[in-house]
Order: C-alpha cells, then sequence, then structure tokens
C-alpha cells in the first residue's frame, strides 16, 4: 500500500493560485520574499503561506503590511473544529493584526480554496463595547478582593477569588462570634451573597444548627488556618467598624 504524501507548503499554492486567477487576478510566486503575490488593476495581494499557524508567520505577514493592505495568511484545513474556543481565539488575533485568512482543505485528488475572512481595519472600540459585560465583570472581581493573593501565571494552584475572600470573611465572623444569621452577617459586611454562600455551602464549610441561624463547620475551621492574613484583616475591619459605631452612639 502507498505512504499518503506529506502536506508541503507548495501543495497550498496551486489551488489558491487557481482561485485567484478565476477571480481575475494575474497571480505569481515567490516574488520579492512574498509567497504569492497576485494583481488585479491597482490592487495588490500578499499571501503567506504555512502548513501551520504560528509566530514565524505572523510576522512574515504583518511585514507584508507594508506592501498592502490586502495580505492573507493560508493554511492547511484544521482538522478541530472551526467553532472551538481556540478557533475562536486564533481568528480574532488575525483580525485584531488586520490579516485575512485562508484554508485550503485536501480530499482524495481535490482540493477546495476558501476565504474565511478578508482583512479588514479593526475596531478596537466596537470590540470592547461588545465585551463591556467581560469588563465589568473582571471590575467586579477585583473589587471583590481585599488585596492581591494570587502570583500571575500560575497553574495548578488553588486561586484566590472574589467569592472565595467571601466564604472566608463569613468562616472568620462565624468563628470568632458563634452562631449567627444571614441578616447578621451582612450587618458586618459580608455582602449581599450571604445567604446564598451559606445555603450552597460549596466549600462545606458551614453548619446550618436551626432556621436562618448558621456556624462554622470542623471542616471550614481547619480549612481557614490557610489563610490568616485575610481571617486578620476581616476581623480587624469588622472591630474597627463596632468601635466606630460605638464612637457615634456616644
Amino acid at each position: 500500500m502507498a505512504e499518503k504524501k506529506k502536506l508541503a507548503e507548495v501543495d497550498l499554492y496551486k489551488p489558491i493560485q487557481t482561485y485567484f486567477t478565476k477571480e481575475g487576478f494575474e497571480v505569481y510566486g515567490e516574488v520579492n520574499d512574498c509567497d504569492i503575490a497576485a494583481v488585479k488593476g491597482d490592487e495588490l495581494v500578499v499571501i503567506e503561506l504555512k502548513l501551520t499557524l504560528n509566530v514565524e508567520l505572523l510576522v512574515q505577514a504583518t511585514k507584508r503590511q507594508r506592501l498592502t493592505d490586502h495580505v492573507y495568511i493560508a493554511i492547511p484545513k484544521p482538522k478541530y473544529k472551526l467553532r472551538s474556543k481556540r478557533w475562536t481565539d486564533i481568528c480574532h488575533l488575525l483580525k485584531r493584526l488586520e490579516l485575512g485568512l485562508i484554508v485550503v482543505s485536501f480530499s482524495g485528488n481535490r482540493k477546495k480554496t476558501e476565504i474565511l475572512f478578508h482583512p479588514t481595519s479593526f475596531d478596537r472600540k466596537k470590540s470592547m463595547r461588545q465585551n463591556k459585560r467581560k469588563r465589568a465583570g473582571l471590575l467586579k472581581e477585583i473589587n471583590g478582593r481585599s488585596a492581591d493573593y494570587n502570583v500571575g501565571g500560575s497553574t495548578r494552584t488553588k486561586i484566590m477569588t472574589a467569592y472565595k475572600e467571601n466564604c472566608i470573611q463569613i468562616a472568620a465572623y462565624l468563628e470568632r462570634y458563634g452562631p449567627l444569621s444571614p441578616k447578621s452577617l451582612r450587618d458586618m459586611g459580608t455582602g449581599e451573597k450571604t445567604s446564598s454562600i451559606l445555603t450552597k455551602n460549596f466549600y462545606r464549610w458551614f453548619d446550618k444548627v436551626k432556621r436562618g441561624i448558621y456556624v462554622i463547620s470542623d471542616k471550614g475551621r481547619k480549612e481557614i488556618e490557610e489563610y490568616p492574613e485575610l481571617v486578620s484583616y476581616y476581623l480587624e475591619k469588622v472591630a474597627h467598624e463596632d468601635t466606630e459605631a460605638s464612637i457615634t452612639k456616644e
């Protein structure tokens, strides 16, 4: 049985040449370091070929933008789903760089060239408007943290989130002050999510002793020992607020 021929960059040339020729372009290969150059009237198109998307390809393509606004990169059509997050992120990067994308599919002797998108100006303000909710979510998470307890770039480590901080705050107050209701905890500054945190009990840190009254569990008491800085911060905070409230009453 004959071995399947390994795909090479040159295999991309002919189907792309055929496609652009049908569109009325004169197509040339290897012109002054450009893999493909195509001309129609005053319009100049440059296409860079690669078997995989990589930084080298992006560098080459952005260099070609010194020559024309119409720069494409061309690759074999990926085997993974084009609706995947990975592919969506890749396409966003290419659009951000104002590059067009061509994919060539190979099925037996059939070769098909598709332009997935053309090079166009990237509207950064529009992109930010479309992601207002994500921006708001990021700022909400930042505002929900008392300090920076994570190391940027960390992987396979426990991340301190605003939600977990809130759980630690509630657990610290229950350990210090004993059984409390969600309302009492909210009055101490634990926030609107207090009832939800106690009810869902994601970390199993809380026990319900009777209707509307909660205590810290043995598991919670043991695990918050891993966060002495946060526990001290919240206990000092509530003590300070109590002192201020007493002074105001006097």
